[in-house]
């Protein structure tokens, strides 16, 4: 590269020493190089910027995939959550770790809040692993219970199957009592209360719910349930006036939740149950369980008993003292009780003991409807806990 300066530009001044003509020509030859360093810069410093440039545009252009993958990873993710987690993993968005996928369906950025829900009350280890992640990023400390509930409920839609409501409900209860140690007995009570609140969200703003329960049945149905003693009635009635004043928002509201778990079963209709007397029942099949409501008068309508699906099985027999009968029996454990519960006429939930519960229909027909009904329950998988069972009948004395 050549100096824009030559040296022709520049006369000598007749009047130097020869010392002096010298020095001046160090000077100028000096400037020269100067000058031609200063033009070699700034065309280096012409072709960096270039290349920043592109580097630039190729940065923005790997940040704009990862941005197309990322968001066809959520779309994916809301219509098959095991699919959409899969692509994520496979284009490295996602570690596969349960923390960093508890991290993105708990920021939920563009994701499904239901299938959230489904997802993390699934059976796989794995999942299971997940929403452990996922409730530890809650953080309940020195909230009450319809607050932590209300932060809860709000982050993902509780799905309708009672086996994955159940998980979903201990994990929360575990969670809660670790930030507020000392406040229940037990891990157990608050999953009961937890329950109860939540079923006493939809008997007081469900139009469907006719019988609005007062305070004092809210009271009466929670007694006992901290490790045998009573929760402080204050307590209670504070809960029951945070549900009343103000219910739970409930996010992507598809009624497909526990409030249809519960209120909308898959099949219903008159049976006879018999034992040491033979009780007209009405029998309402849900998702996993059997609601019994034994008939006592045209008006009582609630049920009063409940027989989980899990591990039971269902046989046709011979019944000298009825026609059309069939029982629920465990294949595995021949002898031993059922878990199941009923509620007395006092109020107070008892377990069951029966070894089977056998149970009478109108018609062959009918007969074989039901037996059809419960196998088809048991195809999916009926898995229930035994304190969700309590629960139930304990919400519907």
């Amino acid at each position: 590269m050549s100096s824009v300066f030559s040296p022709s530009c520049f006369s000598v001044p007749e009047d130097l020493s020869v010392e002096e003509r010298d020095e001046l020509s160090n000077i100028r030859r000096r400037k020269r190089e100067l000058l031609d360093d200063i033009e070699r810069l700034k065309f280096e410093i012409a072709e960096v910027m270039t290349e920043i440039e592109q580097l630039t545009c190729v940065g923005e252009s790997k940040t704009s995939q990862r941005n197309k993958q990322i968001a066809m990873g959520r779309k994916k993710f809301n219509m098959d959550p095991k699919k959409g987690i899969q692509f994520l993993l496979e284009n490295d968005l996602l570690q596969h770790t349960p923390e960093d996928i508890a991290q993105f369906l708990y920021k939920g950025e563009g994701l499904n809040k239901t299938v959230i829900g489904d997802y993390l009350g699934e059976r796989d280890d794995f999942n299971i692993k997940v929403l452990q992640a996922f409730v530890e990023l809650h953080e309940f400390a020195d909230l009450n219970l319809v607050q932590a509930l209300r932060q809860f409920l709000w982050s993902f839609r509780l799905p309708g199957e009672a086996q994955k409501i159940d998980r979903m409900m201990e994990a929360f209860a575990s969670r809660y009592c670790q930030c507020n140690p000392g406040v229940f007995q037990s891990t157990d009570t608050c999953y009961v209360l937890s329950f109860a609140i939540i079923m006493l969200n939809t008997s007081l703003h469900n139009p469907n719910v006719r019988d609005k329960p007062p305070v004092e049945r809210f009271i009466s149905m929670n007694r006992g349930i901290n490790e045998g003693g009573d929760l402080p009635e204050e307590l209670l009635r504070n809960l029951y006036d945070s549900i009343k004043n103000e219910p739970f928002k409930i996010p992507e509201d598809d009624g497909n939740d526990l409030t249809h778990t519960f209120f909308n079963p898959d099949r219903e209709g008159w049976l006879l149950k018999l034992g040491m007397c033979i009780q007209r029942c009405k029998i309402n099949l849900h998702r996993g369980v059997i609601l019994r409501t034994v008939f006592l008068s045209l008006q009582d309508k609630e049920p009063r008993g409940i027989i989980p699906l899990e591990n039971l099985s269902i046989r046709e027999v011979d019944e000298p003292r009825k026609p059309n009968c069939f029982e629920l029996y465990n294949p595995n454990h021949k002898g031993q009780v059922i878990k199941a519960c009923k509620t007395e006429a006092d109020g107070r939930v008892v377990e069951g003991n029966h070894v089977v519960y056998r149970i009478s229909a109108p018609t062959p027909e009918e007969k074989e409807e039901w037996i059809k009904s419960i196998n088809a329950q048991q195809a999916k998988g009926g898995e229930t806990h035994t304190h969700l069972l309590r629960h139930c009948a304990l919400l519907y004395t």
